[in-house]
């Protein structure tokens, strides 16, 4: 019989293929488990590879990588997180193909806001954007760098002041500016109110004014006054035994002294203020006076004179009041003794200041040399 020719133009051959041997089938297996190990491995490669970007302080880069989350990826790459680095997504997320990682570096802001200082950080890497992020109203404000520099990551000294309204109270009226300023003093310029060579304002012109502040405007006016004043002097009382119990004597008369002060007057907004001294000194010291008090015991008798109605002459003569003094000024005291007779008795000073009982002892020693005489129209009292 003709042999059967295939399609392919090749002779088919009815020959069975023998079936493999034991010892070729423990050859094969090892073969094909590695085949399969290696065909699985290739696609746990693929599917573990993830396309992700990295953002770094403004600079993006796209990187592949097998890290399973943002920590790993930051190590891999050597970025190093410092305390007021901020990282999005955070530390511990997982990470999955085409995420993007950013990283922000935290910058030292020396910031000076509004007269207040305070250290401040901010991931922001422009002033522009430093200020965004801290909410600072820049219309109208004074900021003292370019809005659009750069912060270094070493930090930047940063003096903004934001526009503000102060009112000032002046020569009767309000004057309300909006301005930028750090002191009173150029907001007073701002405001056109000029001060006098006195004048000053309720809080210091170097301080900051603050929004919404009101400040009021002191007109002063001031001159200078001399006044002389008088100096009190001191009493000094010596005891003297020449000179009878209740009797003081001035030996010598006390003077007030002088001292001339210079004061300062002042309206603030025309109302008068308590004057202020400036300055003072002595033109004249006060004079200390000098009494001499009697300690010697006075008689109680007069002979010759004792028993007589004394206190019935005293009413006639004085109303029996001892320092009584006549419209005349002549005559003083109970019994109405003219001065030359008060002392030709050994009284001393005027009788009108000496004691009820001295006066009565003076009046008995008269009435031995004289009688009743000294006294016309009342004598009769002291037998009557």
């Amino acid at each position: 019989m003709p042999p059967v020719i295939s399609p392919s133009g090749h002779a088919s051959s009815r020959r069975r293929t023998p079936a493999p041997s034991p010892e070729a089938l423990r050859r094969l297996v090892p073969q094909a488990l590695v085949v399969a190990f290696l065909a699985g491995g290739t696609s746990a490669f693929v599917a573990s590879d993830k396309a992700v970007e990295l953002n770094v302080d403004g600079v993006p880069r796209t990187l592949h990588t097998f890290a399973d989350g943002v920590d790993e990826l930051l190590a891999e790459e050597g970025v190093s997180i410092g305390a007021h680095d901020v990282v999005t997504p955070g530390h511990g997320d997982d990470l999955s193909d085409g995420d993007t990682v950013a990283v922000g570096y935290g910058r030292p802001l020396r910031l000076t806001l509004d007269g207040r200082h305070q250290l401040v950080w901010t991931t922001a890497r422009t002033v522009e954007g430093a200020l965004r992020q801290f909410g600072v109203r820049v219309e109208g404000a004074f900021v003292s760098v370019p809005r659009a520099s750069a912060i270094a990551r070493s930090g930047l000294a940063l003096d903004v002041r934001t526009e503000r309204s102060v009112t000032f109270m002046a020569d009767g009226g309000e004057h309300t500016v909006r301005t930028n300023v750090a002191t009173v003093a150029e907001a007073l310029t701002r405001a056109g109110i000029v001060l006098g060579a006195q004048d000053t304002t309720s809080v210091g012109l170097g301080s900051f004014p603050r929004d919404g502040q009101t400040i009021t405007v002191m007109r002063i006016t001031a001159h200078e006054v001399v006044r002389d004043e008088p100096i009190p002097y001191d009493t000094v009382r010596t005891r003297d035994s020449s000179l009878f119990q209740g009797t003081e004597v001035v030996v010598r008369q006390g003077a007030r002294g002088v001292r001339r002060v210079t004061y300062s007057l002042r309206t603030v907004n025309g109302v008068k203020q308590k004057p202020r001294e400036l300055r003072g000194e002595v033109v004249r010291q006060p004079v200390t006076e000098r009494i001499s008090v009697g300690t010697r015991v006075r008689p109680t008798s007069v002979a010759g004179a004792d028993g007589l109605n004394w206190s019935g002459l005293a009413v006639c003569e004085s109303g029996g009041r001892a320092g009584a003094v006549d419209a005349s000024g002549n005559y003083g005291g109970l019994y109405q003794f003219d001065t030359g007779t008060w002392r030709a008795l050994g009284g001393s000073g005027r009788p009108q200041d000496a004691s009820g009982q001295e006066q009565t002892f003076r009046a008995k020693k008269l009435y031995v040399q004289r009688g009743a005489s000294p006294w016309p129209h009342c004598g009769r009292r002291l037998t009557g």
